[in-house]
Formats: structure tokens, sequence, C-alpha cells
């Protein structure tokens, strides 16, 4: 088949994430007979059922939607089956069973984020920039039994900058890998791609799921390394540390080299404009904060109503 179009395409995905690839693969004319998401789940204050962003797109878009509690239900795999699918899709998606992503004869391809063999696991983005990397990358790739392992299709590198945060790569690494999905898919249906496997030319990074003990700053840490923790998990979960006894989640920050002349951990502020805190061989500067049970804001805002305790 050499027609990308009249490939029938299953797409499976979760959050917003996952809508920028399947709008591009929509918009570009594929053929997606379904989606397949989360279910939906009870979110604020009122407890409402929330859909997932992928759910919200497809009703919008007229796109018939899968939510299956277990994946290797009789009732899910029969409809699965039923729809004939020639591919499947995975982007931001859970752990498929064989039987799920061998269904297609054409497999199951995932997008990743980050240059694999490099960061595989479930916090690709934030891993990068908390490891203080200048590049990382976006990659599709056949799915297989190990997790992030199967082999690769096409990739492209994001350069990453001293001001990139988490959330700012998230974005830009949608919409680069919604680029690389839709020329994958095309390829495919062209049989141009040559999946080659995947090399280890250097020590494996790893991106494993972020923990609340991840998120805590220890100010015995170099500048540098506490500066791209911050960024790293920006805007969440958010680094964070203590001001006295209120936790305060860090957004943004400076950062200062100069030797303290305080122990790592201790702050100094105007009480106006600037709140530092000491670490190991500088000064970090919180620049854009939250306080437990406030609203986030800009340092100065902050300053203006908070009380030093004495």
């Amino acid at each position: 088949m050499n027609d990308f179009k009249k490939l029938r395409i299953i797409f499976m995905g979760t959050p917003e994430f996952a809508v920028s690839s399947l709008d591009k693969l929509v918009k570009a004319g594929c053929n997606i007979v379904a989606v397949v998401t989360a279910p939906d789940k009870p979110a604020g204050r009122g407890m409402t059922m929330h859909q997932s962003a992928v759910k919200q797109y497809a009703v919008a878009n007229d796109i018939p939607c899968l939510q299956p509690i277990k994946l290797k239900s009789p009732d899910f795999l029969e409809t699965l089956s039923e729809l004939k699918p020639d591919l499947q899709i995975v982007v931001a998606f859970r752990m498929l069973p064989e039987v799920v992503w061998n269904l297609p004869p054409m497999g199951t391809v995932n997008l990743h984020g980050s240059l694999l063999p490099q960061y595989r696991g479930a916090a690709p983005i934030n891993w990068a920039i908390i490891n203080g990397e200048n590049h990382t990358g976006v990659t599709t790739f056949k799915l297989q039994h190990e997790i992030d392992t199967g082999d690769i299709l096409l990739s492209q590198r994001i350069d990453i900058n001293e001001q990139t945060t988490a959330g700012m790569l998230h974005d830009e690494m949608a919409a680069v890998g919604a680029k690389v999905l839709l020329e994958t898919v095309q390829q495919l249906s062209e049989g141009a791609i040559q999946p080659k496997p995947q090399i280890f030319q250097a020590e494996l990074k790893h991106a494993p799921k972020i923990f609340t003990e991840t998120c805590e700053i220890d100010w015995h840490k170099p500048v540098k390394s506490i500066y791209d923790l911050i960024r790293g998990l920006s805007p969440y979960p958010a680094a964070f540390s203590y001001l006295g006894k209120s936790k305060i989640k860090i957004f943004g920050a400076a950062k200062e080299e100069s030797m303290p002349e305080t122990a790592p951990g201790s702050f100094e502020t105007d009480g106006k404009t600037f709140l530092k805190f000491a670490c190991s061989n500088g000064y970090i500067h919180l620049l854009d904060v939250q306080l437990e049970g406030k609203k986030r804001m800009p340092i100065a805002d902050f300053l203006r109503g908070y009380r030093f305790e004495k």
C-alpha cells in the first residue's frame, strides 16, 4: 500500500501532548478509525468526571473512542479486531500487551520524547533538562516486548538552551513529534523506511517516573545542578523547598555562581525584589514561586505579601 490515507489507523494516547500528533494525522487526511484513551476519571474540587485531552479531540471530530479499563479484556480485543487496523500508533499511552501491539499487519508505532536508546522511560522531557543536556529529540519506533527498545524508524534532534523549561520543551517536542510521526506513516505506507536496531554508543541514561523526593531541592548540590532541576520540573510537578515551615514551589529561577558566605539552604532577601538561597558554590535567585495554598506569582508580588519569621 503506497497511499497513507488508505491505511486504517488506530491511535492510542491520553494527554494534550498526544493531541498534537492526532491532529496532525487527521488534518493530513489519515483514516483514523478509532482512538483508544484512558477512562474518564473524577477530578477537581467537585470530583466531576473528566475526559482525557485525546477523548475531547475525538468527540469534537467524530472519531470513535474506546476507553478500556483492561487492555486484555475480551470485549476490547474483539472490538480492535473488528476495526481491522493496518497500523496502530501510540503517543503517551500506557504499556501495551503483545496481543494488542502485535495485532495490525504493519505493527504498532510509538512516538517517544528522546533520541533512543537514551532516556527510555516515563519522563524523558524532564530528565534531559534535569541532567543538563544541550539537546534531545523525538523518535518513532516499532513496539516490541521490552519497553522503548524496538527498532527505530525516524528521529529528529531538538536543541535545549539554558532557559528551556520542561514546559517549553514539551510544547516544542509535541509539534516536532507530530511532524516526524506523519512522515513515519507516509514512509511506512511507501515501504521507504528500513527499521534500524537501537545502537548503544554511550552510557545509557534513563528517564524514570518523577516522584516527590525527586522534586525536593538539596541546597548542598552545585548551583547548576539545582538550576537544571528547577527548569526540568517546571511547570509540573515543580521543584520545591521550604521557607521556614512553609513549602514553596519554584517555577522560575536564576543562578549566581559566586562562593556563598552562608551555609547551603540559608536565604537572603531585601523583602522587596529578591530572595536567594545559598547552595554549595553559588546562589539560586527565586523568580516565580507558589507558597503552599496560595497562587503562583512573581517574586516581587510574593515578597510584598509574605511576612518572614523573626
